[in-house]
């Protein structure tokens, strides 16, 4: 396949692929320290996603995951070794032709100007449609499919800026799905959200994977990704400590190693499909922090 890219189309929500691609994302050896910094924020790091994979980078503050985001979608171009998506270096691509593929939720980030719910959401199309073209009935079509979606159709008509910390996630969410993207790309999406809101955007997530949407996170919440990812990356220091099943990587010693805490793992009693899934229960024990 000339480039190593495949074509890829997405049909009311839906992705089918006609590429050989085995991979969205792969990083080999992947290498890159901040200007001043003493030591690389991402050191030799190796990790692929695949279609319809939900793959959960976790690790302690500054381990380097959201580095290692950036990296993946072209924001930050290494130091050392490779970042591709679909067999290309990320930071190559054409921004819009990159922005058409893969659905971005950074971490923070406050509109320069006021907008409405679905003024926002919309904002989605425009790597389809440029500044000046005016939405097409495919677009208005998408953009109701992914308020729909993320649940926030009655707040369509909202000031964003009103909205709580839970609505805007669920619209940020909502504008990356009105893209149409093959991959999605998020930084922390359930942070300061409460359980409720949590829960509902990681089924979302599953959703999305389910009908062939590559996923690609960075969460603090261990224990959630072990519920729903299919695969889990663990850094320490810029490293990847561990990776691989949710059973594989949480492992006591793994866990206690990374985060300098003594964990016990437990099964999720249920009920649910994901009882079973290792969970982490930090030992309270009278230490501080080493």
């Amino acid at each position: 396949m000339s480039g190593g890219i495949s074509n890829a189309g997405i049909s009311s929500g839906g992705i089918s692929s006609t590429g050989t691609e085995a991979s969205i994302w792969r990083a080999e050896d992947l290498s890159f320290r901040y200007p001043g910094a003493r030591r690389d924020a991402v050191s030799a790091a190796a990790l692929t996603v695949g279609p319809g994979e939900i793959v959960a980078l976790v690790g302690p503050n500054g381990a380097g995951k959201s580095t290692l985001l950036k990296l993946l979608v072209g924001a930050l171009e290494p130091d050392r070794g490779r970042a591709d998506f679909r067999g290309r270096r990320a930071a190559g691509w054409a921004k819009p032709e990159l922005a058409r593929r893969v659905g971005v939720l950074p971490q923070q980030e406050e509109p320069a100007f006021p907008l409405t719910v679905r003024e926002l959401v919309a904002m989605g199309r425009y790597p389809h449609l440029g500044p000046w073209r005016r939405e097409r009935p495919s677009d208005r079509e998408a953009i109701a499919r992914a308020l729909s979606r993320c649940r926030v159709a009655d707040l369509a008509h909202r000031p964003f800026a009103t909205l709580s910390g839970g609505e805007r996630q669920r619209v940020r969410l909502a504008r990356a799905l009105a893209q149409e993207p093959e991959a999605l790309a998020l930084d922390e999406p359930t942070a300061s959200l409460d359980v409720a809101h949590e829960m509902e955007l990681w089924e979302i997530l599953k959703g999305e994977a389910a009908v062939g949407r590559a996923v690609l996170l960075t969460t603090h919440n261990l224990n959630l990704a072990a519920r729903y990812a299919d695969r889990l990356a663990l850094l320490s220091v810029g490293r990847v400590a561990a990776s691989g099943s949710p059973a594989a990587v949480f492992t006591e010693a793994t866990i206690a190693g990374a985060y300098q805490w003594p964990v016990r793992i437990v099964p999720l009693v249920g009920p649910g499909p994901d009882a079973g899934a290792p969970q982490i229960v930090p030992v309270r024990d009278g230490r501080t922090r080493p």
